[in-house]
């Protein structure tokens, strides 16, 4: 097999990616910048050569295939050795396809929200009912040791996101995966760095929609306005639909006891209106795959989260804290409502960093304050370097807003304000300055408040 070289190989999909490469047989080295973890340990323990440096190497130049990661761009020294020898190079989801996806059932899952956990609810829905599916997910599921594998299945699952693909190929990375069955789960306006408005991200979708076979499927939201100006487009595949306003056994509702997914009673295996959602997405989506709806359904049960989605990281003096991955608007929303409506004895404290590109525009500063409303108190990090007014955005929330230039100053107000019984989400698509186990550390020495 050839030797790959993979430049940016610290990014989820790459890593990912250079995992896949190295089961199939390839020999995998790469390089980026510093590395930490998850990243750095999915790596390791997959034996993955890493240089820590952005300098042109031996290893790149002995390489048989170049691998680059859509976060370089010219200007790079090992870009620019690569381009002047004239060697060859693609980019990741390029290779994915030729390489991997070509002869699997691919199973896409792409929208705003919910990539992550309806992907990995999918892998092992398929995963339970016996097959052996590949995967490429961009966070850890609770149920596999990585977050990618090649598998032996015909079926390969991926988060299929809009990001552009390299800085030689700015379609977006979903338009090379070719899905037979493609699940449209919501879209709303992000990404403000690379797309203008909304209009520019539905035009990429029904690209990625004009990918998708005759033969094959899309399950989509019903109760979404942009994916159905997406599909009015056009759409050549058999169409599933879901959600409240879906007809017949797509029909999503909250009953007594649960939810129901058309006549079949099903139970998330996540709390909250979205997961909901998400899982009538993936059930349908294992349907299409062969796997009967009761079988998907008892598997429900086991299923054991998402690394970052409303995960419990640790409890000090009666406080929990928790980690989610919400950083927009709608998805952090979702997460406190899903949060509030989860009995507990103490009030819930919502810890936010705006990193996301987006939010660092300043886009969404309409809808950001009404996104707390579920919070019982909201802290918010605040980059003195921000340049909008995002006190001003929030400021309706009044007493109940607790601003901080620095991380500790945000983990100060946290200690002194959190009781017995609270919980503390924190909300953010980056580390956070590893805020989680400092906040524990802090409660743990500060002491509950009374």
């Amino acid at each position: 097999m050839s030797h790959i070289h993979i430049l940016g190989i610290g990014g989820t999909f790459m890593a990912g990616l250079a995992v896949i490469a190295k089961a199939a047989g390839h020999q995998v080295s790469g390089q980026d910048g510093p590395l930490y973890p998850p990243m750095s340990e999915v790596l390791a323990n997959a034996e993955i050569e890493v240089l820590t440096t952005d300098q042109p190497n031996a290893r790149l130049e002995s390489a048989d295939e170049v691998i680059i990661g859509n976060a370089l761009s010219r200007g790079h020294p090992s870009v620019e050795a690569l381009l002047n020898r004239g060697q060859a190079y693609t980019s990741g989801p390029a290779w994915l396809a030729e390489h991997v996806l070509r002869e699997r059932w691919v199973i896409a899952v792409a929208g705003t929200h919910g990539k992550t956990t309806t992907a990995s609810l999918i892998a092992w829905l398929l995963e339970a009912a016996g097959f052996d599916p590949g995967f490429l997910i961009g966070g850890q599921p609770g149920n596999f040791a990585s977050a990618a594998r090649l598998g032996s299945a015909p079926f390969f699952v991926i988060e299929a996101d809009e990001y552009d693909t390299a800085f030689f190929d700015k379609r977006a990375k979903f338009v090379h995966f070719h899905p037979n069955t493609l699940v449209l789960n919501n879209l709303e306006y992000d990404h403000a760095d690379i797309y203008p408005d909304l209009a520019a991200i539905e035009r990429e979708f029904h690209h990625l929609v004009r990918t998708v076979p005759g033969t094959g499927s899309i399950i989509v939201n019903a109760d979404e306005p942009a994916l159905e100006r997406v599909l009015h487009a056009g759409c050549w595949s058999r169409r599933i639909d879901f959600g409240q306003h879906a007809p017949g056994d797509g029909h999503v509702q909250a009953s007594d006891h649960g939810w129901q997914l058309g006549a079949q009673p099903y139970t998330p295996p996540l709390p909250g209106a979205h997961n909901a959602m998400n899982t009538a997405a993936a059930l349908l989506a294992a349907r299409d795959a062969g796997v009967a709806l009761p079988t998907s359904i008892a598997a429900l049960r086991d299923f054991a989260g998402v690394r970052r989605r409303l995960e419990w990281v640790g409890e000090a003096h009666g406080i929990s804290v928790l980690d989610d991955f919400a950083h927009h608007p709608s998805a952090i929303r979702a997460t406190l409502s899903a949060l509030a409506e989860t009995p507990a004895p103490g009030r819930l404290l919502a810890v936010f960093e705006p990193r996301s590109n987006s939010l660092q525009m300043g886009v969404h500063s309409d809808t950001l304050a009404s996104a707390f409303s579920a919070a019982d108190h909201a802290f918010v990090l605040v980059d003195p370097a921000l340049n909008w007014d995002i006190k001003a955005a929030l400021a309706p929330l009044g007493a109940s807003l607790t601003t901080a230039a620095d991380v500790d100053a945000l983990i100060t107000a946290i200690s002194a304000e959190a009781r017995s019984g609270d919980r503390v989400v924190v909300m953010s698509n980056g580390a956070f300055d590893g805020i989680h186990q400092r906040l524990l550390t802090a409660l743990e020495r500060h002491g509950a408040q009374p």
